[in-house]
């Protein structure tokens, strides 16, 4: 009897590459866009889609707000039509980040989602800005 792990089968190697190559297409994660930061190598525009106050308590540092309501064709144009735009909230318990992304994708822009948002953010032992941080 196979346990409840190996009880359906996994799947064929090319499956799986096939599988996790599109799924990293969709998403980044936080350890990559502090890299990126890090590196001075920001070829997106991180944005927080949490509310204005969320935001000024804590945030990524290099982001920027802009809630999901406000992201129309006229305020998305301030961006080259080619930006990449990863999008974060507070964590995997928010749906916001899955609402601008769509948002986004369906304005014809390309998006990813930073996966954990802010409680992956913390979770990796990174730094915030803002007020609840110490900093301005």
């Amino acid at each position: 009897m196979p346990s409840p792990v190996s009880e359906i089968p996994a799947a064929s190697p090319e499956t799986a590459v096939e599988h996790f190559a599109r799924k990293l297409t969709f998403e980044t994660d936080c350890s990559d866009v502090n890299a990126a930061f890090a590196s001075g190598k920001v070829d997106f525009v991180l944005l927080d889609v949490r509310s204005p106050q969320l935001f000024a308590q804590s945030r990524v540092p290099g982001a920027l707000n802009l809630p999901h309501g406000k992201m129309t064709a006229h305020r998305m144009s301030e961006w080259p039509a080619d930006t990449l735009f990863v999008v974060y909230c507070a964590g995997p318990h928010c749906n916001g980040a899955d609402k601008a992304a769509l948002r986004l994708s369906r304005l014809g822009l390309s998006v990813k989602l930073m996966i954990g948002g802010l409680t992956g953010w913390a979770d990796e032992g990174l730094a915030f800005e803002g007020e609840a941080s110490g900093a301005a």
